[in-house]
């Protein structure tokens, strides 16, 4: 399959030249180191004492498996599934985003600096490292002009659904998972079927265990740009021949993926606590259809007022090029179509279809345009209840669009056209969409409580700990006071509730943390609203029910909160807790009460 012509035979003897890959190499790796810093700077000035301000709780989320992963490997525990947070039942990590790989090469980083350390080199890294891979593909493989590829490569890495994501996205910002996946899966064409077979099921084995979402997506741009390619009349032929190996390769993939997911697999589908499908509404996760033209806020269009906000949340800016680049990319299609070739435009076509196709299915099961929600139906109607696309956010899908955008900038490029407009076009299309820095903000401090390891002289080691408000997405404070026990070789604790998603949705889907029952409810509710509700003799009896069918060791109130979403009512928790369990004693810097013992 051939996109670009190859590039004419260099005169200059080989040494040179691949002295000149290698500087050119260097130089998009530093650009990118560049910006990935820049990027998350506000992270950089104070790892420990820094989170990012509008998703600091999956921040908490991804340190926690960070530090659960290392942990699993030096007392050989389970990693897909645990006890330590929603005790008693447990929480399946298969089916949330356990990032295994990473929590594993990383698990020195994570014992020598702490977990908040290794989450900012592993999103500064996932940067860097999927510019390079795109630009490794582009260079070696699909075009002839280096500037062509680090255009193409610099954008995908930095393109405003990247910025998005990283916005505390381990998984997402791993996007050079995707050139290297979509590149074995090409070279099994080529006949060696049992070598790259392999290769490709150990990848998508790795790619499982980071983003398993993501490599759903892969596969099916992959089946939707190879079934167009191969449809194509000036292609068929080539595909019919390929046909064979590919499907070859393709069995011993899936042989030896099976293999080393045979347990994870099973966890994520019949294993305890399972779900299937999140409990995320498809029509308020899907893409904007005025957001493919608007602005990201994390850029200088965003800086100069001009972002609409049109993405549920700032994580989530999937597409955002803006109306310029929109135009651009359009236009750069009708060019190189103009001058192609009927190999080529059987390439460009898959190309276009396959952005066609996952544009559309970005914007759900119904059009939403400018916030506003109506009845027409799409074709994500249709996929919605089938199991995996159940589970997957519609608006994800627009992330397959943005490595299309930046392949055709690159062969737009490369094609070197004539004339003044196409450089002034580049500008116009991308210094708006330019990132800027990360919002972050100072967290509460892990109490002295936690540091000093005095919460050992309340809570026995393996014993029950009910952190108040009882730790959430919105409160995830005492997770991370656990990872930080653990890397810190103090002991383990047990969490009566958690940031993770388990069971207990509606109709069997599922949702964040256990369902909840009446007293880490109530709590929540204070600290949310500083509100406390009449709390007599029965109230007072369903809190100690409570706390003993979680087996509560003891429940800990720090004087400093963190609020992942909202400020929390500290003075109003702490009255709440009182009319139900009585005074308390005074530990360090936290408030205990004893409920064992």
């Amino acid at each position: 399959m051939s996109i670009a012509s190859p590039a004419p035979p260099d005169v200059a003897p080989a040494v040179p030249a691949r002295t000149s890959r290698r500087r050119a190499d260097l130089l998009v790796t530093g650009i990118a180191l560049v910006l990935a810093v820049w990027v998350t700077s506000g992270l950089w000035i104070d790892p420990n004492g820094r989170a990012i301000k509008v998703n600091s709780s999956d921040q908490a989320l991804f340190e926690w498996l960070l530090s659960y992963g290392a942990r699993a490997i030096t007392h050989g525990e389970n990693p897909f599934f645990t006890h330590l947070i929603g005790f008693p039942d447990g929480t399946n990590l298969a089916v949330n985003t356990s990032i295994t790989v990473y929590a594993v090469l990383f698990a020195p980083l994570t014992f020598l600096l702490g977990a908040p350390v290794t989450f900012l080199v592993i999103l500064t890294l996932n940067l860097v490292a999927t510019a390079y891979a795109w630009y490794w593909l582009l260079s070696r493989h699909l075009v002839s002009a280096r500037l062509a590829a680090a255009i193409g490569a610099l954008f995908i890495a930095f393109a405003p659904s990247m910025v998005s994501h990283a916005n505390a996205h381990l998984n997402w910002t791993a996007g050079w998972l995707v050139p290297i996946v979509v590149w074995r899966v090409l070279r099994l064409r080529e006949g060696r079927w049992l070598r790259d077979g392999v290769l490709l099921g150990v990848l998508v084995a790795i790619a499982f265990s980071i983003a398993a979402e993501g490599l759903f997506f892969i596969a099916l741009a992959c089946l939707v740009f190879l079934g167009t390619w191969s449809l194509s009349r000036a292609t068929r032929a080539e595909a019919r021949a390929a046909l064979p190996g590919v499907l070859r390769g393709l069995g011993v993939t899936a042989v030896v993926a099976f293999a080393l997911l045979a347990y994870p697999i099973w966890m994520h589908f019949l294993g305890p606590q399972r779900f299937h499908g999140t409990g995320f509404d498809a029509r308020v996760h899907s893409e904007d259809v005025a957001g493919y033209f608007a602005f990201p806020q994390r850029s200088l269009a965003g800086l100069a007022g001009l972002d609409t906000r049109l993405a549920p949340n700032e994580t989530e800016e999937n597409s955002f090029f803006g109306l310029p680049l929109v135009l651009l990319t359009i236009a750069a299609f009708w060019y190189l179509w103009r001058s192609a070739a009927p190999g080529r435009r059987a390439t460009l076509r898959a190309l276009g279809v396959t952005a066609l196709v996952f544009t559309v299915l970005s914007w759900g099961p119904a059009v939403k345009i400018f916030k506003n929600y109506t009845d027409v139906p799409l074709p994500y109607a249709l996929l919605n209840p089938l199991p995996v696309f159940n589970a997957a956010l519609p608006q994800r899908l627009a992330l397959v669009v943005t490595p299309i955008v930046g392949l055709l900038l690159a062969l737009l490029v490369d094609a070197r056209p004539r004339g003044r407009v196409w450089p002034v076009a580049f500008a116009v299309a991308l210094v708006p969409i330019l990132p800027v820095t990360l919002l972050t903000v100072a967290r509460e401090p892990i109490p002295t409580f936690v540091t000093s390891g005095a919460w050992t002289s309340v809570v026995p080691p393996g014993g029950v700990m009910a952190t108040v408000p009882f730790t959430l997405d919105t409160v995830p404070d005492g997770q991370r006071w656990q990872a930080y026990a653990w890397t810190h070789g103090q002991g383990e604790f047990h969490l009566v509730s958690g940031f993770y998603l388990g069971p207990g949705g509606p109709d069997g889907r599922g949702r964040i943390g256990p369902v909840p029952r009446y007293t880490d409810g109530m709590l929540y509710e204070v600290a949310r609203s500083g509100v406390v509700p009449p709390i007599g003799p029965a109230e007072q009896a369903q809190a100690r029910a409570d706390l003993a069918y979680w087996q509560v060791d003891a429940v800990v109130l720090a004087d400093r909160i963190h609020g992942a979403k909202w400020p929390v009512q500290h003075d109003a928790l702490l009255t709440a807790t009182r009319q139900l369990l009585g005074e308390g004693e005074r530990v360090d810097d936290v408030w205990v009460w004893r409920v064992k013992g």
